[in-house]
């Protein structure tokens, strides 16, 4: 046989592959839509969702045995052999995760003596105990008299009297922030007190809290500014104190979701509770009823030989994953007309939102029009959402043909709309980039801003492009800033994704879409870059480490979403086409196909332990239920309908 033969076998055997997989997989897919036409797979984060869970219905006095003990089955069920808690699977023991599980745990009954308990502790205390754990943490301490709010950052509510114009008005903070720190600032205000029967000397060292940054440095002066602020709490202007709780209670009130929830995530929605509640509401007030009943359809339950476990979700994501799915079956080639896809579309549609909501604050001329990540969030639509879905619903048949092109129409003008000065675009708001709140003592965990990023960019981009706007201003600006954001290394970074695997599976195709060429520069080095950090099994992965620490960057476990990233990328690039068809050795496209194809499962699904979902980079993670599915079935699609 010769070369050219063996070749042309090995492409062959690869394509067969593929479809084999694919049919497999989207039969499984098939069989996971609601009746009501969505997807929704699990969303997995960290146990300080039911830690904090259990210590809001504690504080509101609500909680039940039941509720102690199947949330405490859970929070033990994931404890590792070391004693701690993670914030992602196979990631090192968190500090505060590791505290509020222990509280938690302490609350349902279990002893401090006892194994687990002790292991934990000894964990805290080597970390430098809980002094040396995040605000929130101790804010949570401090509600059960566990934690001095005199050590903790003061949180004015005068906060909500900064007009827009002002260096950190509400508005300039990621909306996942703002919705959070607005309750916050009356729960911290109000500094309530209801001891538990239990103290935490375990936990502690005695430390003292970590010196002060340099008075020159912005932090630093903002750490002195606490102290006067402390000082202006004891004795603060009542009216305008006062007023500024009013306008605190009554943008809360404004902002509560229909499903009862707060920005649909767990932060804002406890929050929010403990706030109303501090403030005289009722349990029985239909905010505070709304909002207890709608966290409780957050809840995930599990029967083992234990007894059933509770699991709160920190979020859901049903129009994202709706929007991942349709878009996976559409480019595998699935008919526009097929029911499952009609039946997903019509969704979808009567999913986007035409109120306006924070984001008009800054492009008040807008008409909106965009998509939430969740069953209900009115408030806070996303561009990336919103491109996702844009990109699916252009091409489907629906029974709805005028409202349907209408929909899309108002979609593609309030995502391009939403465009950054500097070309990108971020996820929630434009123009969100002052980094000053980064600096306020009491923002040590997570993102609070919300810059634009590669990955949101390029989806935007490649939606445009597919829309025949390539050539568009908006669309033009999108390229250049992507190709200005380009690492060194040839990879992108991923903010909502784990990590330059994301940002440059979404980025290569999105820039091929706009017409940059497959042999252009910034292309090639994206090639060679994931060609280089292919595993040996073909897949690939990140580990989530990566957002810390540079040597992690493109290196872990393979992972099928990951994998399907890859692929997209590299199929985007050309790599898995005929063209290729004269080389002597397997491509890493073909590699990667194999590696799917040899790890599917029976039912057509895949197996991932590992988290590859980005809610804050460094401190936030989430493991997406039908990432491992969506994504493995896209990249296959693309590879087989020949790279589009």
């Amino acid at each position: 046989m010769t070369d050219t033969a063996t070749d042309t076998s090995t492409h062959a055997s690869s394509g067969s592959a593929a479809q084999h997989t694919l049919n497999a997989a989207l039969t499984y897919l098939r069989s996971l839509q609601d009746e009501g036409g969505w997807w929704k797979g699990d969303l997995e984060t960290n146990v300080t969702m039911d830690a904090e869970d259990m210590m809001l219905r504690e504080f509101l006095h609500i909680a039940t045995a039941e509720t102690r003990e199947q949330s405490a089955r859970w929070i033990r069920s994931q404890q590792r052999d070391d004693g701690t808690w993670a914030t992602f699977a196979g990631g090192p023991g968190d500090l505060s995760t590791t505290t509020e599980a222990w509280v938690a745990l302490r609350i349902a009954g279990d002893k401090p003596a006892a194994e687990h308990m002790r292991r934990a502790a000894d964990f805290v205390q080597q970390q430098g105990g809980v002094e040396r754990s995040r605000v929130f943490t101790r804010i949570w301490l401090a509600l059960f008299g566990l934690w001095d709010w005199d050590d903790l950052p003061n949180m004015p509510p005068e906060l909500m009297l900064l007009p827009k114009w002002f260096p950190l008005n509400i508005y300039n903070w990621g909306c996942w922030a703002r919705q959070t720190i607005v309750p916050l600032t009356v729960v911290c205000t109000l500094r309530p007190r209801r001891p538990l029967p239990f103290k935490i000397d375990e936990l502690r060292t005695g430390a003292a809290g970590p010196a002060k940054q340099s008075w020159r440095s912005i932090g630093g002066a903002f750490q002195r500014l606490d102290v006067a602020l402390h000082a202006y709490a004891k004795h603060p202007l009542m009216p305008v104190r006062q007023g500024a709780m009013r306008l605190a209670a009554e943008w809360i009130l404004a902002r509560q979701e229909a499903d009862g929830g707060w920005g649909g995530i767990q932060p804002p929605w406890v929050y929010s509770l403990l706030a109303l509640h501090l403030l005289g509401y009722p349990l029985d007030h239909p905010a505070m009823k709304a909002g207890v009943e709608g966290l409780d359809g957050f809840v995930l339950t599990k029967e083992t030989p234990d007894g059933p476990m509770r699991q709160l979700e920190a979020c859901q994501s049903p129009v994202w994953d709706t929007a991942l799915a349709l878009n996976a079956m559409l480019d595998s080639g699935v008919d526009a007309d097929d029911p499952a896809i009609r039946k997903a579309s019509e969704w979808l549609v009567d999913e986007q939102i035409t109120v306006d909501g924070d984001w008009s604050g800054r492009t008040p001329h807008l008409p909106s029009g965009g998509w939430a990540f969740e069953f209900a969030n009115d408030n806070y639509p996303d561009t990336d959402d919103s491109a996702i879905i844009v990109m699916a619903l252009r091409r489907v048949g629906s029974n709805r043909p005028t409202l349907l092109r209408k929909a899309v129409d108002r979609g593609i003008a309030w995502t391009a709309g939403m465009q950054s000065r500097d070309g990108g675009w971020g996820a929630f708001d434009a123009n969100n980039t002052h980094t000053l709140a980064n600096e306020l003592p009491f923002c040590d965990f997570g993102a609070v801003i919300d810059p634009p990023s590669a990955d949101v960019t390029a989806h935007v981009v490649e939606m445009l492009a597919a829309e025949g706007r390539a050539r568009g201003e908006r669309c033009k600006r999108g390229v250049r800033w992507l190709l200005e954001h380009q690492e060194d290394d040839g990879s992108w970074f991923g903010r909502w994704g784990a990590n330059h695997v994301y940002g440059t599976g979404a980025v290569v195709p999105a820039l091929i879409a706009a017409g940059i060429p497959t042999d252009h520069q910034a292309i090639r080095a994206a090639v060679r870059w994931l060609e280089a950090h292919q595993n040996t099994d073909g897949g690939w992965g990140e580990d989530l480490r990566s957002y810390d620490a540079p040597a992690w960057i493109g290196r872990g476990e393979s992972t099928p979403s990951q994998t399907g990233w890859a692929l997209m990328a590299l199929v985007a690039a050309g790599e898995g086409s005929a063209a290729r068809a004269g080389e002597l050795t397997e491509t890493a496209v073909e590699r990667g196909i194999a590696h799917l194809a040899n790890t599917q499962r029976e039912d057509g699904g895949w197996d991932e332990h590992l988290f590859t979902g980005t809610g804050f980079p460094g401190d936030f993670y989430i493991s997406y239920h039908l990432y491992r599915l969506v994504f493995p079935i896209w990249a296959l699609g693309r590879y087989l309908q020949g790279g589009t």
